[in-house]
């Protein structure tokens, strides 16, 4: 993300509504709230639009965390540490490639979208050529890669082969960045949601039925290749249709010459999601990354809470931004304090609970898992306490050190893997990723602007002793 995305002027969302969405009268949810909650809202259409369009994301991730968590857990039971290492190790090396796929347009679509609503079949079908083209270039750069890695593994070439054929499909994914321009995420989240429901019931099928690795590799497939091809539906709905798409070659290349920091940024972020992976798949072989991708799963259960937290606060920061510093300073400083203790108390519950729930999900064959997970869910405090720093840093107009951190995170990652992976094993992959997003934000050290920043994350780990100092302070002082 370059310092462009900061100059973008504010949509007005009521102004952009699609006729028919939300008018003249309340949203069709809205009878279903608390009286004061209604009364805030009433007749604020616009909000309304926001606050359902948000309301279905979310829906959308709590439905497929507790389906995905229950059915995931059984799937990895049933292929046990070696089979579920080697699906892991292709979905990872085919993440390697999703930058060169999504070529970071999401973002650039949505806004050329709001801005000339008027040039929607060109933006969508230049949009489309160019996703169709990168994900193509991905899933051959993707197979000739493993093809040069693994020379004769023959397994692995066609488990990354299917885990990357969903890229060329995801061009259709352009339908959903429509359905963002007019506050319509209802249309994705059913979409999506739709084809979880079905390749999640296609997962229970095959246990049952006792089937071979391919087959789940299918099924996570069919996962996004569905729920691309059912936004056609609502598509033709809204009387639309992708056949009147055209490319522009013009706009194309400035979506490109738009995205290509997007593009960087993303890469440099999803190697170092899951370079960690693939190192432990060439240094310790399958088995190995069976037993860390158990741990990542259940690390990452609770990162959609930071973010939804941080999402729900960033119009209020924006606001304290622009009336009172002091008082933004006042609610950031809270922010990364509430951010910081949230994740230090999931670190503390996992590390006591580790190994007496780890073998009771996955069973004794991933035991190993519960030392990975004692390290790595500490990561979760970096994580909920980044949420905030991303939001200050585009408060501030400060996005373009975005790729300094990832860059600087995935550095870091490798280098300790080098050394740690060898010496311990997938307990030092956990310990590199630990040190990978703490280590990062010293680099604000080095920015002048960011430095006070800085200081309010390292004084968040010290807020329980503010708060019992103004507890005393605040108490009545005893009579002599």
């Amino acid at each position: 993300m370059d310092d462009r995305d900061a100059t973008i002027p504010p949509v007005n969302v009521q102004a952009k509504m699609p006729a028919g969405t939300i008018t003249a009268s309340n949203a069709s949810w809205h009878r279903f709230l608390p009286g004061p909650l209604r009364d805030r809202i009433d007749g604020r259409h616009g909000l309304q639009a926001i606050v359902g369009n948000s309301g279905w994301l979310m829906a959308d991730k709590i439905v497929r965390m507790g389906m995905g968590l229950v059915v995931g857990i059984w799937v990895t039971r049933y292929l046990g540490p070696t089979q579920f290492g080697q699906l892991a190790y292709s979905w990872a090396f085919a993440g390697l490639f999703g930058a060169i796929a999504t070529l970071g347009l999401d973002s650039i679509v949505v806004r050329e979208l709001l801005r000339t609503p008027q040039n929607r079949d060109r933006i969508l079908g230049s949009a489309f050529v160019l996703r169709a083209i990168g994900g193509l270039v991905a899933l051959a750069a993707s197979v000739a890669s493993i093809a040069w890695l693994r020379p004769g593994d023959t397994d692995s070439l066609i488990l990354v082969a299917i885990a990357t054929g969903p890229y060329v499909f995801q061009a259709l994914n352009v339908i959903d960045f429509f359905f963002q321009s007019k506050v319509q995420s209802r249309y994705t989240v059913t979409c999506a949601m739709a084809a979880f429901v079905l390749m999640t019931a296609l997962r229970i099928v095959l246990v049952l039925i006792k089937a071979p690795l391919i087959w789940f590799a299918f099924a996570a497939m069919g996962d996004s290749v569905l729920a691309c091809l059912f936004l056609l539906i609502p598509y033709a709905r809204n009387k639309l249709s992708a056949r009147r798409w055209t490319h522009d070659g013009q706009l194309a290349r400035g979506l490109l010459r738009e995205s290509w920091p997007l593009i960087l940024s993303n890469l440099a972020i999803l190697i170092y999601m899951r370079v960690d992976q693939i190192m432990i798949g060439q240094m310790l072989g399958e088995t190995e990354v069976g037993l860390f991708a158990a741990s990542v799963k259940l690390t990452e259960i609770w990162y959609f809470v930071p973010a939804a937290l941080i999402s729900s606060v960033f119009p209020a920061l924006i606001a304290a931004k622009q009336a009172d510093e002091a008082l933004f300073r006042r609610r950031l400083q809270t922010m990364y304090d509430a951010m910081c203790w949230l994740g230090i108390v999931v670190g503390i519950v996992a590390t006591f609970l580790s190994h007496l729930v780890v073998p009771l999900l996955y069973g004794q064959a991933f035991a190993r898992t519960a030392d990975v997970l004692t390290i790595q869910v500490w990561a979760g405090v970096a994580v909920a306490m980044g949420c905030v720093n991303g939001n200050w840093l585009l408060i501030e107009g400060l996005q373009k050190y975005s790729i300094v951190y990832a860059i600087a995170a995935l550095v870091i990652n490798v280098g300790f893997n080098l050394v740690l992976i060898p010496a311990y094993g997938i307990s030092g992959a956990a310990t590199a990723t630990l040190l990978a997003q703490f280590v990062p934000n010293v680099i604000q050290m080095f920015i002048p602007k960011a430095r006070g920043n800085l200081w309010m994350m390292a004084k968040a780990f010290a807020a329980p002793v503010r708060l019992i100092r103004a507890l005393a302070n605040a108490a009545p002082k005893a009579s002599v």
